[in-house]
C-alpha cells in the first residue's frame, strides 16, 4: 500500500514538473527585449493576446484602443471567417500596430473567431523575430494581417486599412472563389 502511494506521489510530481516546464517553453516563444531606438520594452516572437494585455508596457495602449473602437454592425453581420486562418505581424514599437491590432482583436472577439486559427508574430524594427522565419510572410510594413483559406493566401491588410478593418476584411472575403 505504501509503495503504491509513493508511486502515485512520484507520478503526480513528475506531471506537475512537466507542466511547469511546458509552460516555460510556451512562454519563451515570446520575449520582452529593449528597443535600441526608444529604450522601451518591445515584444519579439510568437506572442499571444495575453502578452499584450498582462504587461503594463503594452496593456495601456491595447486596452484603450480596444475599448475605443466600434466596428460597424452592418458590415460585421456579413463577415464569415469560418475556415479562415490569419497571421498578424506587428511591432509593439509601431504606432500603426498599437492602433490597428487591438481593433482587429475586437473584431475577432465580436465574430467569436476561433483563435486556434490566429498567429501573432511580434517583430523588431527590422521586421525580424529571432528564431522565427518572418521572411516567409514578405513583410514590408507593420502591422500586416494575412488571410489564408485552404492553405492559400487570399488577401492582406497592410499597415492601415483602405476603408475600415471590417470593410477590408469583408472585401478580402468577397474576392475568394469557392471551389
Amino acid at each position: 500500500m505504501k509503495s503504491s502511494i509513493k508511486i502515485l506521489i512520484a507520478l503526480f510530481l513528475f506531471q506537475f514538473i512537466s507542466n511547469i516546464y511546458a509552460q516555460e517553453e510556451e512562454q519563451s516563444l515570446c520575449k520582452i527585449v529593449t528597443d535600441e531606438k526608444s529604450g522601451k520594452p518591445m515584444l519579439i516572437g510568437l506572442c499571444s493576446r495575453e502578452n499584450l494585455t498582462n504587461d503594463t508596457s503594452f496593456s495601456w495602449w491595447f486596452e484603450a484602443e480596444y475599448d475605443y473602437y466600434e466596428p460597424e454592425d452592418s458590415i460585421m453581420k456579413l463577415i464569415n471567417l469560418d475556415s479562415v486562418k490569419i497571421v498578424c505581424v506587428q511591432g509593439t514599437w509601431c504606432s500603426d500596430s498599437r492602433r490597428e491590432v487591438p481593433r482587429f482583436y475586437k473584431i475577432l472577439d465580436m465574430l467569436k473567431f476561433d483563435y486556434s486559427n490566429f498567429s501573432l508574430y511580434c517583430v523588431d524594427r527590422n521586421k525580424k523575430a529571432e528564431g522565427f522565419d518572418i521572411d516567409q510572410f514578405i513583410i514590408e510594413r507593420v502591422p500586416t494581417f494575412i488571410f489564408y483559406k485552404n492553405e492559400s493566401e487570399i488577401g492582406r491588410i497592410i499597415e492601415t486599412p483602405v476603408e475600415t478593418l471590417e470593410k477590408d476584411i469583408l472585401n478580402i472575403l468577397k474576392n475568394v472563389q469557392e471551389p
